[in-house]
């Protein structure tokens, strides 16, 4: 058991940086800013393998109700909004007393980075503004679910299939589907073989991710995500080219400390 605990953890942590240092250089080193088609990818390739994983037996999708997948439609919208706004962001940008400041933490940083960014792009952080929003909402519907009504898989099947038809649609209106034959690394083994990494790699650290929540309480789960984030952060930095100052370390240390904050809060609930 301890083993296989392990093995998840390295998997979840391994998959987590991977995912969103990949998805990082497409947007921002590449600059692949069509995210009509690369999420649309990235979920098209999560949902295949997904079916795949169902029809082999290795994970399991309850045929629910159409009650409870027309209730989960909502949390689904709510979910093409938060890659797709997080998706734009990341282009262009590099109630217990304890929540509370933790909370109060991650706003005073959010407010204080953008007056402290010589690369400001008033785009990217309303882009940004959009996927917290998203995520907000997104779980605070998660919560609301009945309890049994849907699974972790389930709820990302449904996502992932709501999430390719909208993104196929959106794709002509918002100008990606013809704009792309313009891209400069089209044609380019590298954008291509991050594209196929990055779509396999969101699909196993959604799969981790689940595994890792069904493992442990919710402090450990919460724990965990933080050390992955810092992980990747750490990672990010030295690995793209990022400008810092002594005011935004500032404000990542602020953002830092309120997610440990939020994990310490979590731990004393579990």
């Amino acid at each position: 058991m301890c083993l296989r605990n392990c093995l998840v953890i390295v998997s979840f942590c391994t998959c987590f940086a991977a995912s969103y240092l990949i998805n990082k250089y497409v947007l921002s080193v590449l600059k692949f800013t069509y995210p009509t088609l690369f999420q649309g990818w990235q979920t098209l390739i999560g949902g295949l393998l997904l079916h795949v994983s169902w029809k082999l037996g290795w994970v399991e999708i309850n045929r629910n109700s159409r009650s409870d997948v027309l209730t989960w439609l909502p949390a689904s919208f709510l979910f093409v909004g938060i890659i797709y706004a997080g998706s734009r962001a990341l282009s262009r940008l590099k109630t217990a007393p304890v929540k509370i400041c933790s909370a109060l933490f991650l706003l005073a940083a959010a407010g204080c980075l953008p007056f402290n960014d010589f690369q400001f792009d008033p785009d990217g952080y309303f882009w940004a503004v959009v996927h917290f929003f998203c995520v907000g909402a997104y779980k605070i519907l998660q919560k609301s679910q009945r309890p049994n009504a849907l699974s972790d898989i389930d709820q990302q099947y449904l996502n992932y299939i709501f999430s390719v038809t909208l993104l196929a649609l959106a794709s002509h209106p918002t100008g990606d589907l013809f704009s792309i034959l313009d891209f400069p690394f089209l044609y380019f083994y590298r954008f291509h073989s991050s594209c196929c990494a990055s779509g396999i790699l969101g699909f196993l650290l959604m799969f981790s991710t689940v595994k890792l929540k069904s493992l442990m309480a919710p402090g450990q789960f919460a724990a965990w995500i933080f050390f992955a984030k810092v992980i990747t952060a750490s990672l990010s930095v030295l690995l793209f080219d990022v400008f810092l100052t002594s005011a935004t370390v500032g404000c990542i240390l602020l953002g830092g400390l309120g997610e440990a904050l939020l994990v310490f809060s979590e731990w004393k609930v579990s």
